[in-house]
């Protein structure tokens, strides 16, 4: 008697083929994109790209040992799962960690914008920086991306969805002699992009940076705009990482319930809001709302299914793979901090004399909180007003120090990647710089 014939759909058919072969469970993650990017150059239009990729990756478990294999293209179905079994060999046993059966398809996020569009944005933002300073030279990227997952396993879980991202970045390079000036930012929404409030940021950059000056040296207030900021919060976020708590690498891991930033930070996930919004994670658990930390008090730490089992807390919806060909592991996708009342510009104004940090080389803190940064980017306050660029400067503390010492936080939250940060004033950092 012959085998009954195998599933037309590729994930279907390859847990098939898997549980044929031998394994007690198995999960496919498929994934196809379409990028259609725009890029400027010296304040033209360079040129147009279409992108397109597609993978699949398997995940099996065969003895209770898991294995995964990925394949990019065309999908040799027996050959994957052939490699996935022997490489499940190299790998100890393990308690398999799957969602049970959903079958759910979750309606597409944001809308496709054709690339006349992105063009004729582009060009607009160009125009509106060259108007006032018509030296600039521009550079920059338009983007619209599409990406469909499915998700597949062997307990009857079947969830997919399509998402639409818009982005851009622009750069503005002033050259004056010797002094060379980049001022950079970006945005990332679902339905359309703003050219012209890109362009104003850009511009009131550069009005600040007309003059170069001597930064303040020593303790001193430091303003962190909205997309410096993020250096903060990613460290805030690898504190609140399941993974490392149960690593004991999180200053926080036996801090739940108690005070660790000050009483005006709250952080929470929000899983329908923004452009980086996702109804499930990579596991196939639904996202929820989640609040970490609530008035400086930590509530909670993020989890996927196997480090949520080991802290028994049950996984928090955030197991997410770092790329195709890795296993889930604790992500944060959509991390809000909640902002303030008052704008960048009353912000400025409380600073008796301070700096402002907007562009930073240099890696962030890191888990540990301690960092030392460059200012690439960073501007001068004296009674409350801007006076110029500063150079050669460098700011140095805690992360953890700092959001303990908070003065307060701007109402002009941002998307930085994943993170939805406002403007932050800080005291507790050391400035150091070459006073002429």
């Amino acid at each position: 008697m012959s085998d009954p014939p195998l599933p037309n759909s590729l994930p279907e058919q390859l847990i098939d083929l898997a549980l044929r072969s031998g394994a007690e469970a198995a999960e496919v993650y498929a994934s196809q994109s379409l990028s259609r990017p725009v890029f400027f150059e010296a304040n033209r239009l360079k040129q147009l790209e279409i992108s397109e990729a597609e993978g699949i990756a398997l995940r099996l478990w065969q003895e209770g040992r898991p294995g995964l294999a990925v394949a990019y293209g065309p999908v040799e179905p027996e050959t994957l799962v052939q490699r996935a079994i022997a490489l499940s060999q190299l790998n100890d046993p393990e308690t398999i960690e799957l969602s049970s059966a959903v079958d759910r398809h979750y309606p597409d996020l944001g809308e496709v914008v054709p690339v006349e569009q992105l063009v004729e944005w582009g060009r607009e933002a160009i125009a509106l920086v060259r108007q006032s300073y018509p030296e600039i030279l521009c550079t920059a990227d338009w983007e619209c991306d599409i990406e469909t997952i499915r998700l597949v396993n062997s307990y009857g879980l079947d969830c997919g969805y399509t998402d639409t991202t818009l982005s851009c970045f622009m750069a503005a390079e002033w050259i004056r002699g010797d002094d060379f000036l980049s001022v950079a930012d970006g945005q990332t929404q679902r339905f359309r992009l703003d050219p012209q409030a890109l362009a104003q940021q850009l511009l009131q950059r550069l009005a600040w940076a007309e003059k170069n000056t001597a930064p303040v040296i020593g303790k001193v207030p430091v303003l962190f705009t909205a997309k410096a900021a993020d250096m903060l919060w990613g460290t805030v976020q690898s504190a609140l990482n399941g993974k490392q708590v149960i690593e004991r690498a999180s200053p926080w891991s036996d801090r739940l319930g108690e005070p660790v930033l000050a009483t005006a930070i709250t952080l929470s996930q929000q899983p329908e809001v923004g452009p980086y919004s996702c109804p499930f994670d990579d596991e196939g658990t639904p996202t929820q709302p989640i609040t970490f930390i609530k008035e400086g008090v930590l509530q909670l730490f993020y989890t996927d299914r196997k480090i949520g089992k080991s802290l028994g807390s049950g996984t928090t919806g955030n197991g997410f793979r770092p790329g195709l060909g890795s296993y889930p592991t604790p992500g944060l996708f959509n991390l809000l901090v909640e902002p303030g009342d008052r704008t960048l510009t009353d912000l400025i104004a409380c600073l008796k004399d301070g700096i402002i940090i907007d562009q930073i080389l240099g890696g962030g803190a890191g888990i540990s909180g301690e960092f030392s940064v460059n200012v690439d980017l960073g501007y001068r306050v004296r009674n409350g007003e801007v006076v110029g660029r500063v150079k050669d400067t460098m700011v140095a503390g805690n992360v953890y120090t700092a959001l303990k010492h908070l003065v307060e936080l701007g109402g002009d939250a941002e998307w930085n990647g994943s993170c939805y940060t406002p403007s932050v004033i800080v005291e507790g950092l050391s400035v150091t710089g070459r006073v002429e």
